[in-house]
């Protein structure tokens, strides 16, 4: 029997009673589920406070589209949620004879042949080269509309998994929510800030860790440098830990390239919260042995030892039943040390 729910069941309301009443009304008309009641009824809330609280035409207009574009991007994604993709980040000025551009297309033919699908941002050059590999049935273009420079490229063009952005940051989020692994090759501003966003949202725990792989053309120095920055002056400084360097590889070969994705899945499968627990699914348990090794080799980021289970915590809802579990109470003070952890489980 579907539940009817009353505004007073909430503590995030409008103003206006009778307004909080047709919000309900209209959520009951609906039959929105009981587990996702409350989150419709906080969105409806959140855009009228915004009448309330007398927003700005230029303000609606920012809120408008980026739910729009949100909105528009879940849907595309949602059929091809439990289907492992990769990020490829690069420049879109890379010409198409140039060995950049080679390792963009063998790395997104490799990966479509490895069951993967490759997400780029829709351009030419790097993206267009990785997009081509990967094969239209195969990739996700997520282009961002610019005055000039940026169309997207013929391997994706008028595909249903090309998403048109307005804004950058709906962009990004989907360009990073998406991805299992993320791939970034030589590029300029944007592709620079995309590697210094992965690496902070993995580092501060906002995104799960997942392989970061920086791919050069055979003998390039392009990425050498970027990673003696990292290590000969920001680390120094103190301003990384020393660990934090080792959130990304670096290579200038593609076998290693893919490689370096494929083992990150090797043992691990996926990770989810679970109160203060952080939960992995796993692919087949570790042994009594290593274990045992896991728990002394990172007593410094676990509260108390690790344990496993056969199948899901309750609290996920039956999520990957047939998986095993490994439950750490993850004291989320360095999520490099937590890519170590992973690393010693795929190798257990």
């Amino acid at each position: 029997m579907y539940t009817v729910h009353v505004s007073a069941d909430r503590h995030y309301q409008l103003q206006s009673d009778e307004a909080n009443r047709r919000i309900d009304a209209l959520l009951e008309h609906l039959r929105v589920p009981e587990g996702t009641w409350r989150l419709y009824g906080e969105m409806l809330t959140t855009v009228l406070k915004m009448f309330e609280d007398g927003a700005g035409v230029g303000d609606l207009k920012i809120a408008h589209m980026a739910l729009k574009e949100m909105r528009y991007g879940f849907k595309v994604f949602a059929a091809y949620r439990q289907v492992p993709k990769v990020t490829v980040f690069g420049s879109a000025r890379t010409p198409p004879d140039h060995p950049v551009s080679a390792q963009a297309y063998g790395f997104g033919r490799r990966m479509t042949d490895a069951g993967w699908m490759v997400i780029t941002g829709a351009g030419s050059g790097v993206m267009g080269a990785a997009q081509e590999g990967a094969g239209r049935e195969r990739s996700f273009g997520l282009n961002i509309r610019l005055p000039s420079e940026q169309e997207a490229n013929p391997w994706i063009a008028d595909d249903p998994k090309l998403i048109s952005f307005k804004y950058f940051f709906t962009r990004k989020l989907f360009l990073v929510r998406e991805a299992h692994a993320m791939a970034l090759f030589p590029g300029g501003f944007g592709t620079c800030d995309e590697a210094f966003e992965a690496l902070t949202l993995i580092q501060t725990g906002k995104q799960p860790v997942l392989p970061l792989v920086l791919v050069d053309e055979p003998g390039g120095t392009y990425w050498k440098s970027f990673e003696e920055f990292i290590r000969g002056e920001m680390a120094p400084r103190g301003m990384i830990s020393a660990d934090d360097a080792g959130l990304f590889r670096m290579t200038d070969d593609l076998d290693e390239a893919v490689a370096e994705i494929l083992d990150f899945y090797r043992v691990y499968h996926s990770q989810r919260y679970v109160g203060e627990r952080l939960v992995f699914r796993l692919r087949r348990p570790l042994s009594a042995a290593a274990l045992a090794d896991l728990n002394a080799r990172f007593a410094d980021i676990l509260d108390d030892a690790a344990d496993q289970t056969d199948g899901p915590l309750k609290a996920e809802n039956g999520e990957f039943p047939e998986l095993p579990r490994l439950v750490l109470p993850f004291n989320r003070v360095s999520f490099s040390r937590l890519r170590q952890l992973i690393d010693f489980v795929n190798r257990s």
